[in-house]
């Protein structure tokens, strides 16, 4: 069963790689979904997949990229169904 969450991530999140590496583990992991920019300086995020794969996905982005400090990550239930998981432009 597929379950999806949104996610917004704070802190220093932009500068730091977190968009390529969040695609990269997001493809180890199998999941789907998308990642942006957002004009506030946090990172934007759906991630959708098996409930296992989902998890190992937001205890991920709780810590992020070696670069990334991560202040807070706010989680919620999504929809939606993906493809694949890619980078959106900015909003």
């Amino acid at each position: 069963m597929k379950i999806a969450k949104h996610l917004t991530i704070h802190g220093r999140v932009q500068g730091v790689f977190f968009r390529e590496s969040m695609c990269r583990k997001a493809h180890e992991f199998g999941v789907t979904g998308w990642v942006r920019n957002r004009g506030d300086g946090s990172v934007e995020a759906v991630v959708q997949g098996a409930s296992e794969a989902v998890a190992a996905m937001l205890a991920w982005a709780q810590k992020g990229p070696e670069r990334a400090r991560v202040e807070r990550t706010e989680i919620s239930d999504a929809n939606g169904d993906y493809a694949g998981f890619r980078r959106v432009d900015s909003l």
